[in-house]
């Protein structure tokens, strides 16, 4: 099984498509972080611009912890598409080279077989990810120092000391890596329905934006089912950036408002992940391979 895996890790990176999205990734942080640098006063001015003359903000506010937020707000929407370009291939990119029956007629189970080609995007997405944080958090703390970190919710602000940030960073990347492992089962399923790569990997991104717009509106019919939507919870890591406060107001340090959505969220991805794998696997063990 560990030689399929690195014989699958082989050529995921051998393959000049793998490295457009860590180039891609790394142009678009360097580039928010160099226009907050240069600029970063306007930006904050604007985000404190409801409460200039209410609350007397002191410190670092555009610190490396703040400037990580804003990124995650930014790339965790498009990074999907980035791994749906390799998580959507594997199966499909088989087919369409004609060395599908060829892999098969190793002495490996189709089921083997499946499970070295999905823990292989896996770890290519955690790896993305890997990177992910290393540019946007260490980066950005090394650039812009480090702060209290303030945010600014629809209808409340929150202050998080910075003793208190790190930690949530480390749980927030965490959770992101089981959305985006969900993701990599949905372009790894619907990969074996295609002959080429180019079918799965719309279809993955038709999916996730579909279900995002179902996830977003607030119309009565669709609650029913926006619970059951993996991209409903694909935006819980936000939560470890929500701190809950005492009776007078008063942030308690090391808390979670709503723990209990995290751990909702995360089994909800989890779910998900083990279906779209084993519907992958079921489907794969019945299907002719002719190519």
């Amino acid at each position: 099984m560990r030689t399929l895996i690195n014989i699958e890790l082989y050529k995921i990176f051998k393959r000049p498509r793998t490295y457009i999205a860590f180039a891609a990734i790394t142009a678009l942080i360097v580039m928010i972080q160099f226009g907050l640098k240069v600029d970063g006063k306007t930006y904050v001015d604007f985000m404190l611009n409801d409460l200039g003359s209410t609350l007397q903000i002191e410190g670092n506010i555009l610190n490396g912890y703040l400037v990580c937020y804003v990124m995650l707000q930014l790339l965790l929407v498009h990074v999907p598409l980035l791994i749906a370009l390799i998580a959507a291939d594997m199966i499909s990119g088989e087919a369409n080279m004609g060395t599908l029956r060829v892999l098969l007629s190793k002495p490996y189970s189709r089921t083997q077989f499946m499970l070295a080609k999905f823990i292989a995007s896996t770890i290519y997405t955690l790896l993305l990810l890997v990177w992910l944080a290393f540019l946007a958090l260490f980066v950005s703390m090394w650039v812009f120092g480090t702060d209290d970190m303030f945010l600014m919710k629809s209808s409340y602000v929150v202050l998080l000391k910075e003793n208190d940030v790190f930690w949530r960073y480390i749980g927030a990347f965490g959770f992101a890596a089981l959305a985006m492992t969900t993701v990599a089962a949905l372009g790894f399923f619907l990969s074996v329905f295609a002959e080429n790569s180019i079918g799965p990997i719309v279809a993955t991104m038709s999916v996730i934006i579909f279900f995002t717009i179902l996830s977003t509106m607030n119309i009565p019919i669709f609650n029913l089912v926006k619970p059951y939507l993996f991209t409903t919870h694909m935006i819980g890591w936000k939560e470890f950036f929500d701190i809950q406060v005492t009776d007078a107001n008063e942030a308690i340090v090391g808390s979670i408002q709503y723990p209990e959505r995290i751990i909702n969220s995360s089994i909800v991805l989890l779910i998900h992940i083990i279906l779209f794998v084993a519907a992958a696997i079921v489907v794969f063990k019945k299907k002719d391979v002719l190519s």
